[in-house]
């Protein structure tokens, strides 16, 4: 997900119905694997003191209807102190409709979005997979049902999320730093210790828990943006309890954050890119009919927007709220059409629809609430990986990023501000992942993808020695995009472990 005024959210991912996917073999010659094809087999060894958390009995019960059931699971707050406080943690699986092989475990990233409400939501995406393999998910910790990380009120984060986007005065900078000061004393009063237990590296512990109360043997996994993260940690930490894992519009674990957030914001400049582009093509382009008109009909109306924010009932559409739901629009070439519309609007005085693409990256419902998303990936961002504690460094990024990526490097890199503020200190640091005897992992990533750039793909699938597959466009992930070609490769591998070749791209 894009980092928006103070809050940063790096991948959330659109569901695209799979109803239609093909299950055919894909268009290259296959490698076949020699990992075994079913889910349950022999218990695996766990330390005495974590026994009674893989042996535990969930008790499942119907939810949400479409054959879905939820329960609870008990997992160690602290895994170095087994014996010690433990956290429920919610989840969910809709049982195979044939023959059962085993469970396919879901995550969407974020990180902060609910995994369970992904599994519900996007049931059609894996429509592939249900006759034979449950589908599975559950809220990591922090996030949705499983103890959620709170900072502020509603009206609180609405003034969070108004924060400058591009602070370029020190009474800017000053207002920036006092609201991330804000939420981070927020943040810390409501959860205390708990910060110290959210990191995803816990959340891959509790994935194997739930490997294992499924039935299952090794882990059948596809994750999708920061689910890539999650997915590597679990490769990291158990690579010989993997099945298939599917990382699709990869995390690279190797960046910290501030390094990351200037890679992402290149990505978005791309995308930005890519979609003026396409505007101007249609003739009907409201910035703009010719590219260099879209450009800068695009930089007058950003401009004008930041001088005189719009008024939509009670709320404003002003520079944060802007350039946050143009980037929303950048997820899906789907949007693209609708983006046109809002812009239109906008450059019309109404500001309805550009906020509305805001208020659905940072998941502001109608009635002025939020999901706990952007608290969330706050949260475990600033503990997963370090970031530099001097707010000088963050300062200096901008400036070597800004020529590159003039939309959107303050508003991806400023709110990193967050992580350099943050009263836990990262639960481990940013490091290549070794994944030892795992079977091969499928790395997929998309060439124009902007919130995970190609080249993290790249460095993913070269730290596990995973099989990278490309996918050529713009957009976000590839997998739920519903691209045929990658569908088939995707499909033919979770289903019969069979690779795509070596340099296998799709277009």
């Amino acid at each position: 997900m894009i980092a928006v005024a103070a809050a940063v959210v790096f991948a959330a991912t659109a569901c695209t119905s799979s109803a239609d996917k093909p299950v055919a073999s894909p268009p290259a010659p296959p490698v076949t694997t020699t990992s075994p094809a079913g889910g349950t087999a022999t218990p695996t060894p766990v330390a005495a003191g974590l026994r009674r958390f893989y042996s535990q009995h969930l008790s499942w019960h119907s939810c949400y209807g479409h054959g879905f059931r939820c329960a609870t699971m008990t997992v160690p707050l602290d895994y170095t102190h087994p014996d010690g406080p433990t956290l429920a943690v919610a989840v969910t699986m809709r049982p195979a409709t044939g023959s059962r092989r085993g469970a396919l475990i879901v995550n969407p990233g974020g990180p902060g979005a609910s995994g369970i409400d992904f599994a519900q939501q996007c049931l059609a995406c894996f429509a592939a997979f249900t006759q034979h393999y449950d589908l599975a998910s559950f809220d990591p910790r922090g996030v949705a049902r499983t103890r959620p990380v709170r900072c502020l009120s509603p009206s609180e984060l609405d003034a969070f999320f108004d924060l400058p986007p591009y602070p370029t005065t020190a009474a800017q900078r000053a207002e920036l730093i006092a609201g991330d000061k804000k939420f981070v004393a927020g943040c810390l009063r409501r959860n205390g210790s708990y910060l110290s237990h959210i990191g995803t590296i816990d959340s891959a512990r509790d994935m194997d828990v739930f490997r294992a109360l499924l039935g299952d043997s090794k882990l059948t996994y596809y994750g999708a943006s920061y689910g890539t993260y999650l997915g590597a940690k679990y490769a990291q930490l158990f690579p010989t309890r993997i099945r298939a894992l599917v990382l699709d519009g990869a995390v690279d674990p190797a960046q910290d954050n501030l390094t990351g957030a200037a890679v992402q914001a290149r990505g978005f400049e791309v995308d930005l890119d890519d979609f003026l582009r396409n505007c101007a093509g249609t003739g009907s382009c409201p910035v703009g009919n010719t590219y260099a008109d879209a450009q800068r009909g695009f930089n007058q109306l950003q401009a004008r927007i930041a001088a005189h924010p719009e008024q939509v009932g009670s709320r404003r559409l002003g520079p944060a709220e802007f350039i946050g739901g143009v980037a929303q629009g950048m997820y899906a070439v789907s949007e693209w059409h609708d983006l046109r519309i809002a812009l239109d609007e906008a450059e019309n005085g109404d500001g309805s629809g550009v906020l509305a693409f805001f208020d659905q990256l940072v998941e502001r419902n109608k009635d002025g609430s939020y999901s706990n998303l952007q608290e969330a990936f706050n949260a475990i961002s600033c503990i997963d990986r370090q970031s530099p504690k001097d707010l000088s460094a963050y300062d200096a990024s901008v400036q070597a990023h800004q020529k590159e990526s003039p939309h959107f490097a303050a508003p991806i890199i400023y709110p990193s501000y967050v992580c350099a503020l943050w009263p836990v200190p990262p639960v481990e640091q940013a490091h290549p992942v070794s994944a030892p005897g795992a079977p091969p992992i499928l790395v997929i990533g998309t060439t124009h993808d902007p919130a995970t750039p190609y080249s993290w793909a790249q460095a993913l699938a070269a730290q596990v020695h995973g099989r990278l597959l490309t996918r050529e466009g713009s957009g976000h992930t590839a997998y739920l995009s519903g691209n045929d070609c990658i569908v088939r490769y995707v499909d033919a591998y979770v289903l019969s472990l069979r690779l795509p070749a070596a340099g296998a791209r799709c277009s």
